[in-house]
């Protein structure tokens, strides 16, 4: 019964207040389009993973090895999940040792913060060539 008078109530105001369906159709095209949240990329997913074949083989195709995925290089996430053998394919292919992610940080202070001791010894072996 309460569902019937909300109903009709709701029926009333709309009738009253002059909005027909007409306008409420023009209304809905203007609103804004969903954005969809920003998603790793699948080179920085390979890195995380430490897939040295995929990370390799998407090299071989061109894929950037400076090249941020949501704010990160990908030799930050190498450093943080303390992959140092995809790291060194990193640093062999070109990887910018010294390059910061969006909040400033670089692959070694990833790599300390995370105690990824491997990847900070491919790390200062590599800055000190």
């Amino acid at each position: 019964m309460k569902k019937a008078i909300f109903t009709v109530a709701a029926v009333c105001l709309l009738a009253t207040g002059g909005i027909s369906a007409n306008e409420l159709e023009s209304h809905s095209n203007n609103l804004n389009p969903i954005t969809v949240a920003p998603e790793l990329s699948a080179f920085c997913k390979a890195v995380m993973q430490g897939d040295v074949d995929t990370v390799k083989k998407l090299i071989e195709l061109g894929e950037d090895v400076n090249q941020k995925s949501l704010g990160r290089a990908p030799i930050h996430y190498a450093a943080r999940y303390n992959k140092a053998e995809v790291l060194q394919v990193l640093i062999d292919n070109g990887a910018d040792l010294k390059i910061r992610c969006d909040k400033g940080m670089n692959a070694v202070w990833y790599a300390k913060r995370s105690h990824a001791d491997d990847a900070l010894a491919v790390l200062e072996a590599a800055m000190k060539k």
